[in-house]
């Protein structure tokens, strides 16, 4: 029964690897789960719960309008390279974003940088949902969307309960900063995948490959 399961469950190297990239990430977002509205009411001048809702608002709605033309965009161009560095920068802006936090005084502050996230995160969901539904094993979609899934929902909890324990013992910007840190450090594991997804962007290197896809998209 076991050998079976584990069979099952055995996943290419794409997969695993945008699987890896996504569990880092939400891992480090958790710990910021229970402490985001403490630190507004707290720690931004004229801080409120009703500054929670906008700036919670602020994030959905941007990013629920963002989504659609940005999947657009990528669906409308061929091949994966443009679906992958979506994926890698969108990581990467929402990943500076708790950096922001160590600076921000004001609830127009925290408005922009919920905004910014919306954004990495409208790129980065575009190119991840693209790519995971071109890699998956014929068979095991919903194996491997609720690995996925599972992974993720599990990161989250554990790294929930240590966010509040960090914050209380050294306070909020130690939170930021790792939040931070898992979020550059999953967008930089996805560059192991790289080879699989465009063999072409790895011959000639990231600054070349930026180069000719800023070109195509003028």
């Amino acid at each position: 029964m076991t050998g079976k399961i584990l069979k099952r469950i055995k996943l290419n190297k794409v997969i695993r690897g945008l699987i890896l990239s996504d569990l880092v990430f939400w891992f480090g977002w958790g710990f910021l789960a229970p402490i985001f509205a403490v630190f507004i009411v707290e720690e931004i001048k004229g801080g409120s719960l009703a500054v929670v809702g906008m700036a919670s608002a602020v994030y959905w709605f941007s990013k629920s309008i963002l989504r659609i033309p940005v999947g657009i965009l990528l669906d409308s161009r061929e091949g994966e390279e443009d679906d992958f560095w979506f994926l890698f920068f969108g990581l990467f802006l929402s990943s500076l974003v708790p950096f922001g936090y160590l600076m921000a005084k004001y609830p127009s502050h925290i408005y922009l940088l919920q905004f910014l996230q919306a954004l990495g995160m409208a790129m980065a969901l575009s190119g991840y949902t693209a790519i995971f539904t071109r890699h998956i094993d014929q068979g095991k979609e919903a194996t491997e969307w609720g690995i996925n899934e599972t992974s993720v929902g599990l990161g989250i909890g554990i790294s929930g309960v240590l966010g509040g324990m960090i914050a209380q013992l050294f306070g909020f910007k130690v939170v930021f900063i790792l939040v931070g840190i898992f979020g550059i450090l999953a967008a930089f594991l996805l560059l192991f995948i790289l080879k699989e997804i465009s063999p072409r962007s790895l011959k000639k290197g990231l600054i070349f490959s930026l180069k000719e896809i800023f070109e195509k998209a003028k």
